[in-house]
């Protein structure tokens, strides 16, 4: 039997009760205190565990029978096997099988058939969502006019640079003007005073959509917002879901039971009537207001942009309501584990589209819209660009800015083993592949808002059709010595030092940090290298990148080159080698939009930590 819970609670109380649960009851700040302790959890092994803030700053004390503030739970997704609790799943696969099977679902064809067919059926009648009536725990207190204070509650301020306070695991409730239809999705909301907020709204999100259709009708839009909701509404918020399929019936899919709703007080929309906190408003068609920065899940700050604004006509929420949020950041975070989930949910949708996938892997280095990894079934010529350029055009794959083919054979889980096979196979001037096109709103790399570059790897074994590879050359000399690294830097200005990962490939990658002191100096120093080492190595690819980067992080390295590079401008084939400049983009090499800040916590406030918690919390 699959597991569902009724409420944010019940979930709550299965963590506790499987170990997965750690209860802080020491006094902490939602400004930066709470992000910096849930930090240290996320980045330890398996993501350390949920914790639940007991006593918390810069909340009402009343709102408590404790008298110790709103408490706070955070990190509840943050591993494997809380992702799949969550679900109410042992694994995660299960839903993708159910998914499987709701894609190759036949109508019954004779009698026997629908006999067959009518407990499947009474199962699916029991997916969507219902309004029930009567008092529903989410409004057991309810506060209007100036009893609204969205201070009362300890909204996290997550990072230094960050604009001011932002809800971060929203459940946002819109309808369309001209369907009627529902959509139920995830978006930051800024913290502007007591009764009002941003709503950001991605260009290519549903809730963007909606709100096209009534600014261009010039009508008010009603918006409402659920905090705490059980953990299966709260992930498929996030799904991609094709437009216009409902996100509670989605939900009610995976727990097997549909949702409870209640009608909200003040305006016409319902929302999960076990919701900790639920905030009602409305957004104005031809309001917007400054909103951000934000430190985000790609590592990086997004910066200051304009947005539409949510004005509160209503707070309702629970006696002692418990205040559900996240942070994201760097990887890893609580958020990978919710995108690793997403990568598997919804593969059979993919594969239902472009039959030759064999399996996929978003490695949450590349922040899940910056890397895929793909392994297939090759049937003819081209056919892993047919699938890039497929994948490209499907749903929020669209965003996908780096795509690496592999046959069906390589685990694309394993990336010891797709790097081997990636660095064995390749033709650096034939398998690369650039194109252009849609890109996630987040990406700062490209030059332009929204679109750039993006780039194709074909790693499968050649075909009968297909132009055979060139042989690489020998591996030649060890240029990670002392005295080759001396004479590199002394040959190369700016170069601070190397990092040859694997030495036992056709094509080896070269890390070189460099001090960057003008424009196009990672060119510079990429086409000097290849020179000086023409002939006595086989290194194919250099990877240039700022003197702040670890080179012998690999993780770091890896992440810090999905974010940082558009390719049609950040690749050089510099005599059939390739050159990635994987540095901070100056506008004097064609990068007019800001470089967005990576996300630092202050030193003062790890000192704090350190201070209040003497002893290793995690």
């Amino acid at each position: 039997m699959r597991i569902h819970y009724n409420s944010l609670r019940d979930f709550l109380a299965r963590l506790e009760s499987e170990g997965e649960l750690i209860r802080i009851k020491e006094k902490v700040s939602p400004n930066l205190e709470i992000t910096e302790i849930t930090d240290r959890f996320c980045k330890s092994k398996d993501g350390g565990k949920a914790i639940l803030f007991e006593n918390t700053d810069d909340s009402d004390p009343r709102l408590n029978n404790s008298g110790t503030g709103v408490p706070v739970l955070i990190n509840a997704f943050g591993s494997k096997k809380r992702m799949a609790m969550a679900l109410g799943v042992d694994d995660i696969e299960e839903i993708a099988r159910d998914i499987q099977e709701l894609i190759e679902l036949k109508p019954p064809q004779n009698l026997i058939e629908k006999i067959k067919f009518l407990p499947r059926l009474f199962e699916i009648s029991h997916y969507p969502a219902k309004v029930i009536t009567g008092k529903a725990p989410c409004q057991e207190v309810v506060l209007t006019g100036d009893e609204i204070d969205l201070f009362k509650f300890p909204i996290l301020k997550c990072w230094p640079l960050d604009g001011g306070r932002f809800i971060t695991l929203p459940v946002v409730f819109t309808k369309s003007l001209k369907s009627g239809k529902r959509n139920v999705g995830m978006y930051r909301m800024q913290v502007y005073d007591k009764k009002t907020t941003g709503m950001h709204w991605h260009i290519h999100k549903d809730g963007a959509s909606h709100y096209d259709e009534y600014k261009k009708s010039g009508k008010r839009m009603e918006v409402a917002i659920a905090i705490g909701t059980d953990p299966v509404v709260t992930y498929s918020a996030t799904a991609p879901l094709p437009y216009g399929v409902d996100e509670l019936l989605f939900a009610g899919m995976i727990r097997k039971k549909g949702v409870e709703l209640v009608k909200c007080k003040t305006i016409n929309m319902e929302v999960p009537a076990t919701a900790e906190i639920v905030l009602e408003g409305y957004v104005e068609s031809d309001e917007l207001k400054e909103e951000g920065p934000f430190g985000d899940h790609t590592g990086y700050y997004s910066l200051k942009g304009d947005y539409p604004v949510l004005h509160i006509t209503a707070i309702t929420h629970k006696k002692n309501p418990i205040y559900f949020t996240t942070i994201v950041g760097k990887p890893p975070m609580e958020d990978c584990y919710m995108g690793k989930a997403t990568e598997r949910i919804f593969l059979p949708m993919l594969k239902s589209l472009n039959p030759e996938i064999v399996d996929m892997d978003l490695p949450w280095e590349g922040v899940f819209h910056n890397c895929v990894i793909v392994s297939m079934k090759k049937r003819y010529p081209m056919h892993a660009r047919k699938l890039m350029t497929s994948l490209w055009g499907s749903g929020q794959m669209s965003f996908s800015k780096m795509l690496l083919t592999v046959d069906e054979a390589i685990n694309v889980h394993d990336y010891k083993e797709v790097a081997l096979r990636l660095l064995n196979n390749i033709d650096i001037e034939r398998d690369i592949y650039i194109s252009e096109g849609t890109l996630d709103v987040l990406d700062h790399s490209s030059p332009n808002y929204i679109y750039g570059s993006k780039i194709g790897v074909d790693a499968t074994e050649r075909i009968e059709g297909e132009t055979q590879r060139q042989e690489v050359k020998g591996k030649g000399q060890d240029l990670q010595s002392d005295e080759i690294k001396r004479f590199l830097k002394d040959e190369i200005p700016g170069i601070l030092d190397i990092n040859i990962p694997l030495k036992d490939v056709k094509n080896r990658v070269i890390f070189i940090s460099i001090k960057k002191d003008k424009p196009y100096h990672a060119r510079i120093v990429a086409e000097k290298f290849f020179k000086l080492t023409n002939g006595v190595n086989s290194i194919s690819i250099a990877v240039i990148l700022d003197e702040d980067v670890n080179i012998k992080d690999i993780s770091t390295v890896i992440w810090k080159l999905f974010n940082n590079v558009d390719p049609k401008r950040d690749f050089y084939f510099i005599d059939g080698k390739l050159a990635i400049d994987a540095t901070k983009k100056l506008k004097e090499e064609g990068h007019p939009r800001e470089w967005p800040p990576d996300i630092i916590m202050d030193e003062e406030i790890k000192k704090r930590i350190d201070k209040k918690f003497p002893l290793k919390i995690i």
